[in-house]
């Protein structure tokens, strides 16, 4: 069921239940008004004939003579008098005597003072009335043929104007709930033309004060991101495409050119040593590619704990030292550690060694000496690390680069790299909730920051 339909039947049910309750309590409450003022009638009716009978002495026979002649004859009281002995002073119409009162009813009255009941469809009022002192027991009933005639007419009035009204609600309901909801058919019509060669598009925005402008906004938010998304790996396509297929072809070329003809054990060797060189870089580049596959999870994907900084900056210095011939790590230590919680951060082990890896092999890489100086130092809330390096510098046309995916500045011809490193680490850093920056001047070196909040 759509929405609309839903929508609809839900204010149909909770508005009909409502009107319902409404109607039903209009209804009774008059149904209660016609017969306590009807019971009222019957008690001035009794009373009048009584004073009638005691005051004005008015004949038994008249009185009963203007009942039987009475004109209005939705109001035909039936009235008897009584003394408390319950013998019969007065009846309007003895022969028929619609109450048919009984010994126990004149008694019941002396003792409440006033009753009043129904029998069958007719209203009983009975009283005690007293005239000079002496008490006397005064009946009177009628059916309020009026009373309830009106009454059946307020019932019909009441269930044609529920109908109506239902009716009326319908109409206006669907017509409503199609208005309110026409900016969501909109949004339905415009996500339709999005698709994978539009992510362009966007869905338009009326109002952002509303729940459609939320969900269109919202809409928009995760078209953002899919754009992204798809243009990132479009991108990082192309990109291993190309820096796969160098190291590739050239493996491939050279043991080809082996095969030609038989060479010596130098020349194999050689071949073999070029061979491994490049395997090497398949190796180091493949290894990339996963890290950076694995920095782009979910943060919620990656599981995390309690690391001490200064153990996983020397877990990297000796990885580096024993992997790169030649390269060499100092770790310095600005400041005395007083407390263990100083310099220890929520993170990942992996991850976070691979990033400190990588600037030291980049600050190794670039430096004549192949040296990178580590130092650590920490204020109340964050832990802030500096990888230096006396290197060539980085042109300033390339700093705002420096961070993207497989780009490789116009330093690239001074060592082999495959632009990997620096986006790897800067995407670890970020999923850690720390910072990374970088200062650096030409044919000086370079300073990378890291900025990491501390537990």
């Amino acid at each position: 069921m759509k929405i609309r339909n839903q929508l609809l039947l839900l204010f149909l049910v909770l508005f009909g239940v409502l009107l319902l309750a409404f109607s039903i309590f209009i209804y009774l409450s008059s149904a209660q008004t016609r017969k306590d003022e009807y019971y009222k009638q019957l008690k001035r009716e009794a009373i009048t004939k009584a004073n009638l009978l005691f005051d004005a002495k008015v004949a038994p026979s008249v009185l009963q003579l203007i009942y039987k002649n009475s004109a209005n004859s939705l109001f035909e009281e039936e009235v008897a008098v009584y003394d408390t002995s319950f013998n019969l002073l007065y009846h309007d119409a003895v022969q028929i005597d619609k109450v048919k009162e009984t010994r126990k009813m004149i008694d019941q009255i002396v003792q409440q003072k006033e009753i009043t009941f129904d029998q069958g469809s007719l209203q009983v009022v009975g009283l005690l009335y007293i005239h000079h002192g002496k008490n006397y027991v005064l009946t009177a009933a009628a059916n309020d043929e009026y009373g309830i005639k009106r009454l059946g007419e307020l019932k019909n009035t009441l269930i044609l104007s529920f109908i109506i009204i239902i009716c009326f609600t319908v109409i206006a309901g669907y017509y409503f709930a199609g208005r309110a909801l026409k900016p969501v058919a909109e949004i339905i019509d415009n996500v339709k033309e999005i698709t994978a060669t539009r992510l362009d598009m966007r869905v338009p925005v009326k109002s952002e004060k509303d729940e459609i402008g939320e969900l269109a906004i919202t809409f928009n938010q995760m078209l953002d991101r899919l754009e992204n998304s798809f243009n990132a790996q479009k991108s990082f396509v192309n990109n291993i495409s190309h820096e796969l297929r160098t190291p590739l072809a050239t493996v491939v070329g050279e043991l080809q050119l082996a095969l030609i003809k038989d060479r010596s054990i130098t020349e194999y060797k050689e071949v073999i040593r070029l061979s491994l060189h490049d395997a090497k870089r398949l190796v180091k580049l493949s290894n990339g590619l996963l890290d950076l596959a694995k920095a782009n999870f979910d943060q919620r994907e990656i599981r995390m704990k309690e690391l001490r900084v200064d153990e996983l900056l020397m877990d990297a210095r000796e990885t580096v030292i024993k992997t790169m011939d030649g390269f060499n790590v100092d770790v310095l230590f600005e400041q005395e550690i007083e407390n263990d919680d100083n310099i220890s951060v929520m993170g990942n082990e992996y991850l976070l060694k691979v990033a400190f890896i990588n600037l030291m092999e980049n600050a190794c890489k670039f430096s004549p000496d192949h040296l990178c100086t580590v130092t650590i130092t920490y204020l109340h809330d964050k832990v802030i690390l500096a990888f230096k390096d006396k290197g060539i510098g980085i042109k300033p046309q390339d700093l705002p680069h420096i961070f993207s995916e497989f780009y490789r500045g116009t330093n690239k011809d001074f060592t082999w790299g495959n632009g990997i490193g620096l986006s790897l680490t800067d995407k670890i850093i970020s999923m850690h909730g720390g910072s990374i920056t970088v200062a650096s001047t030409e044919n000086k070196g370079s300073t990378f920051s890291i900025t990491l909040l501390h537990v």
